[in-house]
């Protein structure tokens, strides 16, 4: 079985470096198209969804790639989950701090999230680099399929099983990518890709996976292209955005991190606020368009 190793233990939370007011005259004392602005799952936690690693977030292991691989009864026990927590990711609205960051316009906008809130805000051009849960792909041909088509597939295929298991379903808790914690699914009935009866797939970067080079390359350009890089809502617990942070600060580029826990990259940043993303990125907003 693959092991997820907590890469945050053994840090404590950090001190503030400034204040708010004295980071936000540092972010106003250049363009906002000076910034690109990394966000992590502390930045959707206001709309109802939970982070992994936040003071408040219970433990949670999601499953890996290779455990979802690993066989058919897994791939079925994974999908039983997800399916049943789509709603929820599906019906989350984006908080003040979508909506705030959506009125800025950085150079560019990279998400390690799966919701698609920031495009609900309205923010163009988002670099979703662990991909979007209203994507399905085949694993064997790459095909791609609409979410909401797939879920109704499911939905026909498990009209019993969905009777059967109500009252667990409605007790269930989500997790960040919108897997639930259900146990029993052994009668539930998933469905293969119809053009080649591959395993089907979220269009996410599971534990296990790395992001797709292309995307990858094309995030790392984005970040690079900026004079600064603002992390917020992300404890940069996976290289995915680690990266982001170790190469600005290699380059002498400022660095902000905004976030109420520890993060892997404190001992990099310039600028480090605890305050919650919502606060922050408002009070960036007013200022900036006021």
């Amino acid at each position: 079985m693959s092991i997820i190793r907590d890469p945050l233990r053994g840090i404590v939370r950090p001190e503030p470096s400034h204040t708010d007011e004295e980071i936000l005259d540092v972010l106003c004392s250049r363009p906002v198209r000076d910034w690109a602005v990394l966000t992590g799952a502390g930045f959707s936690t206001d709309s109802g969804l939970p982070d992994y690693r936040g003071p408040s977030s219970v433990n949670r292991r999601p499953m890996t790639f290779q455990q979802l691989t690993a066989s058919r009864e897994n791939h079925t026990h994974y999908w039983a989950r997800s399916w049943m927590g789509w709603s929820f990711m599906r019906d989350a609205q984006p908080n003040e701090a979508h909506l705030s960051l959506a009125q800025l316009y950085p150079a560019a906008l990279l998400t390690q999230n799966v919701d698609g809130l920031h495009q609900k805000a309205g923010s163009r051009g988002v670099l979703d680099l662990h991909g979007r849960l209203d994507r399905v792909v085949c694993l064997d041909c790459r095909a791609m399929y609409d979410r909401e088509w797939v879920q109704q597939r499911l939905d026909e295929e498990n009209a019993a099983f969905l009777r059967d298991h109500r009252e667990a379903i409605d007790m269930v808790e989500i997790a960040p990518d919108g897997d639930v914690p259900l146990q029993d699914t052994a009668d539930f009935r998933m469905i293969d890709c119809p053009a080649c009866e591959g395993l089907l797939k979220p269009d996410v970067v599971f534990f296990g996976e790395t992001v797709p080079r292309e995307r990858s390359l094309d995030a790392a350009a984005a970040a690079a292209a900026a004079p600064g890089l603002i992390a917020a809502g992300t404890s940069l617990a996976v290289m995915s955005g680690l990266r982001f942070v170790r190469q600005a600060a290699k380059e002498g580029r400022p660095v902000v991190i905004i976030t109420d826990g520890p993060t892997r990259a404190d001992e990099l940043a310039d600028y480090r606020s605890l305050s919650r993303v919502d606060d922050f990125f408002r009070a960036w907003k007013d200022r900036v368009l006021r």
